[in-house]
């Protein structure tokens, strides 16, 4: 009789060994990344068998801070095939560095094991489960009221369901797949979600995966790219006493778009566990596969954009991967909550790991090419602080610099850091969907050439909003400039810090030394040598910026099989040149949504924002200006597809080299400076991060000249009109030390105390103000009648049209600048006709008509 006794002890002792006698250790994954395991911590001892040869099938996830794990079943007294029995426990173990264990027998409702467990803000969620007789519907919710565990029931399952797989998806939880009963135990293919937010409302049926029933599916929530969506994976087909069907398939459903897509993969993790890593990566924690060529103790790493599934067996002498158990994330880490070993056999090991990740520092070749870059922008700085003698040389130039360095500036400054590594992350994550949008300059061009440059011109003004004050009243102009300079204040900070945290992931280079070179040197520059160093330094900087984004395309081209022919290939085959879909549908991003919105955007940027009606001013004559914008968009064009082919080339640079991607990248927009950091050669990463550095600077220096620009011209001035042109020179300087100081330290308030939701925020209601300004001005332009009321209630219309687009969500994100745009215009034309109107001998001076009469 002790013989089965005897055996059951051994596999125990064989499922703990490797953990108790190791220690730590580390299992390499990608070229850059390690996990490094702790297997030190177990589940207490209690004078049940329960934690003595832990479980599977437990409930586990984080409550009020600490690790939870509830529930569970194993076989106390036998293996099951010595005719041990199987017993179901309903006890709650809770964890923490600072207090250790502490075990809450029988505080479940019932016994209870494998079901599924989401974490959720105020606990661990449990949904179904079994017991020996049944499969279950319950749902509660276990969270902590005085260091206690405390139970809440919530909406149950419209089926039982046990062994399912489920996951948490913007503040959803999905359930798939599962058997429904016990007795006998038949696969489900049913699709299950409840919105957290409302939980009363109950769970709701959605349409099944395309593929056949399962239950001990493998589930977990990432994105893709886009969107953040439910992946399903592997699981088991069976039916009473069939022999088991192993399923390798996997499925990605989006929520947004309510539909299933088939993944290509062979994905052998029936009965694993899975975390999401990074934005993209998803890591597979054992599994099982019944198949001797395929290994089951193995860790696999699938990335959601490029479709790869890299695959690191782990040496069963280290430890065992266990299965039909709960994997919690934990920060940069996982946390495995007890398991099966080998059948029958539980683990009393909880598995803890971390993973670490090597960051490639630049070189001192790198460095002493950044130092160059630098010093020249400072000297141009210099240079041209000789030339400033009025406030017309300031902000003007002197109407002096020519026609083709305005055009490079004003292209340079439409692009901040933000755009230089956007644009390639968001080609890299999906399509060319978005390139008619950044080229869209292209079709504004006739009308801002033909009407807004000759108007400024004509007009002789300083900024953009002195017209809204000829046009209609002080009070508009204020308040637009007011806006325009609190977002400039914003923008600086935003320009500064997401290209730091950037190059901080992915480089070690720390975020405060990025703010303050990027900061201070454009600020020095612009200060001593006004717009005319802005507009020189910005030319400079779109020559570095274009050729370091060449040199990274070479690169990527060079380390591939055959070079752009494999990108061009692989890339074609996947769809990634794709521009959207052709059907009429503005609550999705295709063809006819992309067009509309840049025609209004790019209105709304070339036509009234300062930053660009600048450089309008800045030359010697109207003709000079125009080619200034034939200049931009002619490079705008092909920059944007150079830009897009760079994202394009990195995704099959990663798609053939899944190794060299990081699973530890936390910022989508990361990818073109891990590649950096990763890959090109001492010297060249240098002059790469200085293009990256000369992006955010263009914008920064643009941002600082024309918000002082907008203050002492809309603001000082009118408070002082007497002042002389010395006296407002140094006026002019202050403003732009001021602002520009706010806004680097914005950067590190923002950076120092997490607070960029407030940010999102502030942005949202400043552009939500700013999106109204395009059908302002056009408002002004091109009506005689809009008077000063017409103008105010256009613009409140906007704000209030456009929250209640944001809210409700009627239009696809880029439409909402464009329906404030048009909202600001027919609310504001129709006020105006109500209230008598403006007279025409007084506005047509104002207005497009002048040159017809």
């Amino acid at each position: 009789m002790f013989k089965p006794i005897l055996k059951y002890l051994l596999w125990g002792v064989l499922a703990a060994a490797p953990a108790a006698g190791r220690g730590q250790i580390t299992t390499p994954l990608t070229e850059t990344d390690a996990v490094a395991w702790d297997s030190s911590l177990r589940l207490p001892a209690q004078d049940s068998a329960a934690a003595h040869r832990g479980l599977a099938g437990v409930f586990a996830g984080r409550a009020g801070g600490r690790l939870v794990i509830a529930g569970g079943a194993n076989f106390p007294d036998a293996l099951p095939q010595d005719g041990g029995a199987k017993r179901w426990y309903d006890d709650v173990y809770l964890y923490d560095e600072t207090s250790g264990w502490q075990t809450f027998p029988g505080a479940l409702p019932r016994p209870v094991a494998y079901g599924v467990s989401v974490t959720l803000p105020q606990g661990v969620l449990c949904i179904g489960g079994c017991d020996a007789q049944r499969a279950m519907e319950e749902v509660f919710l276990l969270s902590l009221a005085d260091g206690e565990p405390c139970i809440t029931a919530w909406p149950p399952l419209p089926v039982p369901l046990a062994n399912a797989a489920g996951a948490l998806v913007g503040g959803k939880v999905y359930v798939a797949g599962g058997n429904e009963g016990m007795n006998p135990a038949r696969a489900s293919r049913r699709f299950f979600v409840l919105d957290t937010s409302n939980p009363r409302a109950g769970w709701r049926e959605l349409p099944a995966w395309p593929g056949p029933a399962r239950g001990y599916a493998v589930a977990a929530a990432q994105s893709d790219g886009m969107d953040n969506c439910f992946y399903l994976f592997s699981g088991r087909d069976y039916d009473g006493d069939e022999p088991w069907t192993i399923h390798r398939d996997g499925y990605r459903y989006n929520p947004r778009l309510n539909a299933w897509y088939r993944l290509d993969g062979d994905f052998p993790v029936m009965a694993g566990t899975a975390v999401p890593f990074g934005v993209n990566h998803i890591l597979f924690l054992g599994g099982k596969s019944h198949d001797a060529a395929t290994p089951d103790n193995a860790l696999r790493l699938y990335h959601t954009v490029t479709g790869t599934l890299t695959e690191y067996p782990v040496d069963k002498a280290d430890f065992i991967l266990p299965v039909t158990t709960a994997a919690v994330s934990d920060g940069d880490g996982v946390l495995i909550a007890s398991g099966e070993t080998q059948p029958g056999v539980r683990t009393p090991v909880v598995l803890r790991g971390k993973v670490e990740s090597t960051l490639h520092r630049m070189g001192w070749l790198d460095i002493v090419v950044i130092v160059l870059y630098f010093l020249s922008l400072a000297w141009i700085g210099w240079y041209f602080s000789r030339n400033q003698k009025s406030t017309g040389d300031y902000f003007k130039g002197g109407g002096r610099i020519p026609w083709f360095v305005v055009g490079l500036s004003i292209f340079g400054t439409s692009l901040s850091a933000i755009t230089f590594m956007a644009i390639p992350a968001k080609a890299f994550a999906t399509d060319w969907s978005y390139l008619l949008f950044n080229a869209g300059i292209v079709l504004v061009v006739p009308l801002i050439v033909g009407v807004f440059i000759p108007f400024f011109r004509r007009l002789n003004v300083t900024t953009a909003y002195e017209y809204l004050e000829l046009r209609f009243n002080a009070a508009i102009r204020v308040v637009c400039s007011v806006s325009f300079m609190l977002f400039q204040i914003g923008r600086m900070a935003v320009v500064l810090l997401l290209p730091s945290i950037a190059l901080n992931i992915v480089t070690g280079i720390d975020i405060y030394l990025c703010i303050g070179l990027m900061g201070v040197l454009s600020l020095a520059y612009t200060l001593m040598g006004g717009i005319e160093a802005v507009v020189w330094t910005e030319a400079v900087q779109v020559v570095v910026l274009l050729g370091a984004a060449v040199a990274v395309v070479c690169s990527v081209a060079f380390r591939l099989p055959e070079g752009f022919s494999t990108i061009l290939a692989s890339a074609g085959d996947a769809g990634k040149f794709s521009l959207g879909e052709s059907f009429f549908d503005l609550r999705q991003p295709t063809i006819w949504t992309v067009l509309i919105a840049t025609v209004f955007t790019n209105i709304t940027t070339y036509g009234t924002d300062q930053t660009i009606v600048q450089r309008y001013l800045t030359t010697d004559s109207e003709r000079a200006a125009r080619k200034g914008v034939y200049t931009n968009a002619a490079l705008t064009v092909p920059a944007s597809l150079l830009f897009f082919f760079l994202g394009t080339a990195l995704w099959a640079f990663y798609k053939f080299n899944p190794q060299q991607l990081s699973m530890s990248i936390a910022d989508s927009d990361a990818i073109l400076p891990w590649y950096m950091s990763t890959t090109l050669p001492r010297g060249v990463l240098g002059l790469v991060i200085a293009g990256l550095f000369a992006a955010a600077m263009s914008t920064l220096s643009s941002s600082m000249n024309s918000a002082a620009t907008a203050f002492v011209t809309d603001i000082y001035r009118k408070v002082r009109p007497a002042g002389d042109e010395r006296h407002m020179l140094r006026v002019a300087r202050w403003a732009t030390f001021v602002l520009g100081t706010v806004g680097i330290l914005f950067a590190v308030v923002m950076a120092s105390w997490d607070i960029k939701s407030l940010w999102d925020e502030f942005s949202k209601f400043l552009g939500i103000l700013l999106g109204g300004l395009g059908g302002l001005f056009l408002l002004g332009l091109v009506t005689r009648r809009a008077n000063a009321i017409g103008a105010f209630c256009g613009l409140v219309g906007s704000v209030a049209v456009q929250t209640l687009v944001t809210q409700f969500q009627w239009v696809n994100l880029l439409l909402y600048s464009t329906t404030g745009f048009i909202a600001c215009f027919v609310i504001g034309y129709a006020v105006s006709v109500l209230t008598g109107g403006s007279r025409a001998e007084k506005t047509d001076n104002l207005t497009i008509y002048k040159n017809r009469n």
